[in-house]
């Protein structure tokens, strides 16, 4: 009988652990979702003395991308924002996070710049607002200024076909 607690504590500790380790991380709901997205005013990468906030965007469905250049998942990405860029579907707008603003230069000169701006989110201030795990991660935000979806971790081919882009076309009409 002694052993029968701490036996049945032991039970329940490895019940949620297991539990733990069949969640998917990237399904995490974010409490943002259909909130205003977090306003904030940051300095451009490309034109640190210009601001940009995302009052800017009210009327527009667009998408805001946190990024890093150190950020190996972000390179896995980058393609796919290139292409939908190109494509000119919906805005990608970048948000820096918690990085140097040579290397970022650097990367988008290297990879190619699929934003039609970022702005420098040095302390990550901006993206302990918006609730950011780690980078990328990726908000769809409506016409009025709400967040419709977040995708964490990279945006893919397959997300942007099956769930971002038929949002986006929806959220436009």
């Amino acid at each position: 009988m002694r052993f029968a607690i701490p036996f049945v504590i032991f039970l329940l500790l490895v019940v949620f652990l297991a539990a733990g380790l069949l969640y998917d991380p990237h399904e995490v709901p974010s409490p943002l979702i259909n909130k205003p997205a977090p306003a904030f005013q940051l300095a451009q990468l490309h034109e640190p003395g210009k601001t940009f906030s995302p009052q800017e965007m009210r009327g527009q469905v667009w998408l805001l991308n946190t990024w890093a250049s150190w950020c190996v998942s972000c390179l896995e990405e980058h393609l796919v924002l290139a292409d939908l860029a190109r494509r000119g579907d919906v805005p990608i707008y970048g948000l820096n996070y918690k990085d140097k603003r040579e290397n970022a230069l650097a990367l988008l000169r290297e990879l190619g710049n699929p934003y039609v701006l970022s702005v420098l989110d040095t302390d990550g201030q901006v993206g302990i607002d918006y609730g950011v795990y780690g980078v990328p991660e990726t908000y769809l935000i409506d016409k009025n200024g709400l967040i419709r979806f977040k995708q964490i971790g990279p945006v893919t081919r397959e997300i942007l076909d099956k769930t971002i882009l038929p949002m986006v076309t929806e959220l436009n009409q």
